[in-house]
């Protein structure tokens, strides 16, 4: 505490200051109201007292002033969506004009902007009309996903049996090749039994062969 030679008392602490809403008027000519707060600290207790009559009163009508103006030059969604920007701007407006009443503006909070009643109506109107639309779109979304895993799921289904025939008819195949060669390789043994055979008697093996497909012929004729 500081106590001047007026015998008045000055807090040197870091200071809240909490005014009412300050009804503003945007750049696209929305009223607004807007409620805020500052926290400031006497830096200097002399010129406190001394270059300004009424510190806090002075304080309070420069905040309005320069809410004003700043929030002026904004459109009423720049305001919802810029509280950052808003606070910057204000904090360094009034930590320069109270610098020579000894004074040091350390934050500037916006607390709440609240639009006209019908503002605020469309606005939900419009966010409910929003969340709406991304149901939709998060519904097709998600038909959509359904639809092409299954449509992977078809052509998987689909590559997966005709690889499934194709190895069928690959192994066909082989069985029937193998089986062929088996029966030639038991023809071309049997011939191998024949032709030795017949070699001892000095009788021509063609000839018995021949023979043998005329009765197996006639065999298949008669029945």
């Amino acid at each position: 505490f500081y106590m001047d030679s007026l015998q008045n008392v000055i807090d040197l602490r870091e200071t809240p200051f909490d005014f009412e809403k300050q009804s503003v008027i945007t750049k696209d000519n929305v009223s607004i109201e807007i409620d805020a707060m500052l926290f400031y600290q006497i830096t200097n207790p002399h010129d406190s007292v001394y270059e300004i009559a009424n510190l806090p009163d002075a304080i309070e009508k420069l905040c309005k002033t320069s809410l004003r103006n700043v929030a002026g030059n904004l459109s009423l969604d720049e305001c919802l969506t810029s509280r950052d920007q808003i606070n910057a701007e204000l904090l360094i407006i009034m930590d320069e004009a109270t610098d020579p009443w000894g004074v040091k503006v350390s934050r500037v909070e916006l607390k709440d902007i609240t639009p006209p009643h019908d503002v605020q109506q469309a606005m939900e109107k419009q966010m409910r009309a929003e969340r709406e639309r991304r149901a939709v779109i998060l519904t097709a979304e998600g038909e959509k996903k359904s639809m092409v895993l299954e449509a992977e799921g078809i052509r998987e289904a689909q590559i997966r049996r005709a690889e499934g025939e194709r190895q069928s008819a690959i192994l066909v195949a082989e069985g029937d090749a193998q089986a062929r060669l088996n029966i030639a390789r038991a023809e071309g043994e049997a011939i191998q039994l024949v032709t030795e055979s017949l070699s001892q008697t000095k009788s021509d093996p063609a000839q018995y062969l021949v023979a043998v497909r005329y009765l197996e012929t006639l065999k298949e004729m008669t029945s």
